[in-house]
């Protein structure tokens, strides 16, 4: 036991030099607005938002004419053997170089090609929303995390400061019946018993330190500070409930704002896109062309020493797809992926309600339990200070004391349970209503 009693004030002192270096002092608010600054998965999402965001272009899209600038110089070197049909004379050159060079400016432009690049474009952009979303959804889930790890943390300290009480009236037990056993009031079991339990509470307390500090460098990995071992104290020291909530209200906000449900509709308008551009290849295509050019050629055989053009062309193409053996299959293709994306988001959506009322369900059933449990504690702490005095009388035995001080610890251990449950059913009916970024108001 004194190895023990020497490892809690070790623990002691050690907190109290915590508190003593003046340590960072948190709001739910801060730690939302630097975990959303510096934390790794946000920030990869941001990048991927800027990909889709630079890619939106007209150009990417084809919309935009091409424009080539080419050029290239060739040459034959050889011989040559000439007869003549009238004389029947041979004339042989050897060593002839005819020499190239070709140079010009191209530039095409698709005009009209059933409307294939317009909606590309479009796709584009909302490809483009969608990265937004997809950063959206990061953040959601972030926020999600960060604020119910903070209020892990105020859980895991309230359970710490129980078990410490705990402890404490185990300690005090030990004295006193250490005193009336050296004098002959309680016998020898009664003194062992009571420093078992002392032992067991002791180990208890031990063993929520290091929950504790689990909590901590999960905040501080949700924060992205790369000190994971760095203390803390929050602004907050209750865990703070909302029994207001409507579930009509919730419901609405879901259809209307829930993110994935939003990017459900996203991906159907993207399947509606992919059919138009595949019905697109039923029209025409008009392409514009044009360029200038300059071309010149020196010869080595022929009369012509040398000879340069330069000008402008200009032209326009039209055509027609008669046939592709590939276009009915790509276009019923895209019809059964249209009808595949509305079942999605019909079935999303019902996946929604479904979750939304589990919840709801859940939130209501814990906020009654609450008032149900914070009783219970009042009469448990009444309980055992009555048992304490009718123990201290010599009434009651050590056991029984016990019994009394465990159903206390109890009670307070499913008050803080069903406190924690109930924050995080209302984190979730948020995150799922896409309403979590209130957290940051």
């Amino acid at each position: 036991m004194k190895k023990i009693i020497i490892y809690l004030a070790a623990f002691w002192a050690t907190s109290t030099a915590w508190a003593q270096e003046k340590l960072p002092v948190y709001s739910l608010r801060q730690c939302l607005e630097v975990g959303l600054e510096h934390n790794y998965s946000v920030r990869l999402v941001k990048v991927d938002e800027k990909i889709s965001a630079e890619n939106a272009t007209k150009g990417n899209a084809g919309l935009l004419p091409t424009v080539d600038l080419t050029g290239n110089y060739g040459g034959d070197f050889g011989s040559s053997r000439t007869e003549s049909r009238s004389t029947g004379a041979i004339t042989r050159e050897s060593n002839a170089y005819d020499q190239s060079v070709n140079l010009g400016v191209d530039a095409s432009w698709t005009v009209f090609d059933g409307f294939n690049l317009i909606t590309n474009y479009k796709q584009l952009q909302l490809l483009k929303r969608q990265g937004e979303l997809n950063t959206r959804i990061a953040m959601e889930d972030f926020i999600a995390s960060l604020v119910a790890e903070y209020y892990n943390f105020i859980q895991q300290k309230i359970r710490l400061k129980n078990f410490h009480y705990t402890m404490q009236l185990s300690k005090e037990r030990v004295r006193l019946v250490e005193a009336r056993f050296n004098i002959g009031s309680f016998s020898g079991l009664d003194y062992q018993q009571a420093k078992v339990d002392f032992n067991a509470d002791s180990a208890q307390y031990m063993k929520q330190q290091e929950a504790l500090i689990t909590s901590k460098i999960r905040l501080n990995e949700l924060m992205a500070n790369q000190n994971v071992d760095q203390w803390f104290e929050l602004e907050d020291s209750l865990i703070n409930l909302d029994a207001h909530l409507s579930y009509e209200d919730l419901w609405q906000a879901t259809l209307a704002s829930n993110t994935f449900l939003l990017k459900a509709a996203q991906n159907t308008q993207l399947s509606e896109m992919d059919l138009k551009k595949a019905m697109s290849r039923n029209y025409p295509y008009v392409k514009l062309n044009a360029g200038y050019g300059y071309t010149f050629n020196k010869y080595g055989l022929s009369s012509t020493r040398m000879r340069d053009n330069w000008g402008l062309n200009a032209g326009i193409t039209v055509g027609f797809n008669l046939f592709d053996g590939s276009k009915r299959t790509q276009q019923r293709n895209a019809r059964l992926e249209l009808e595949g994306r509305k079942l999605e988001k019909e079935q999303l959506e019902l996946a929604l309600k479904s979750d939304m009322n589990t919840l709801w369900q859940a939130y209501q059933n814990n906020l009654q339990m609450l008032q149900l449990e914070r009783e219970n504690v009042i009469v448990a702490k009444d309980n055992y200070e009555i048992a304490h005095y009718r123990y201290m009388k010599g009434e009651l035995s050590g056991f029984e004391v016990r019994e009394a001080q465990k159903s206390l610890r109890d009670a307070e251990e499913r008050l803080l349970t069903v406190e924690y449950d109930t924050k995080t059913c209302e984190i979730s009916l948020l995150q799922l209503s896409g309403n979590i970024l209130s957290y940051l108001d």
